[in-house]
């Protein structure tokens, strides 16, 4: 039996502009290869010129994220307010996802405002990383980390301690 690869999509706004940021994402992704088919997507965030139209933008950017993500994508918002996950939970979380036949998990970190409405009714799961504040290129790091260290926790392989 062929067994396929789980498709991973993270998508973000905004592009990483710290060569020390890219550098340790870059390296998770390879370190994923044998794992998960992982990509990530980065859209323009638009500008914020007005306080008063952040609802508006985001539910703009929101038009943009959701189209790209197709109807049987499982949808994990990065949301202050989502469930927190220990990095076993988070494992054991993508383990089920998989043994129920999802073939394509899709994780959105939105802009330094937050996600659209839109977005986030869209979701099948909400998550927080942390009660603390991240800069959401930063949660970008953390999140591939994350993705890597729940498959050597998956697979029962030394890293995750």
């Amino acid at each position: 039996m062929i067994t396929l690869k789980l498709k991973i999509k993270i998508i973000a706004l905004g592009k990483i502009k710290e060569k020390f940021l890219k550098e340790g994402i870059d390296e998770f992704l390879k370190r994923l290869t044998p794992y998960a088919s992982v990509s990530i997507l980065e859209l323009n965030p638009i500008e914020i010129k007005d306080e008063n139209l952040i609802d508006k933008i985001l539910l703009e950017e929101g038009e943009k994220i959701l189209s790209n993500i197709k109807p049987l994508d499982f949808v994990i918002t990065m949301e202050i307010n989502g469930k927190q996950f220990s990095s076993e939970e988070f494992a054991q979380k993508i383990e089920t996802l998989t043994h129920d036949g999802v073939q394509e998990i899709v994780f959105v970190i939105g802009s330094s405002c937050g996600i659209g409405k839109n977005v986030s009714e869209r979701a099948n799961l909400k998550m927080s990383m942390s009660k603390m504040t991240f800069l959401h290129q930063f949660a970008r790091l953390i999140l591939v980390e994350q993705i890597y260290r729940a498959f050597k926790i998956i697979k029962n392989e030394t890293y995750h301690k």
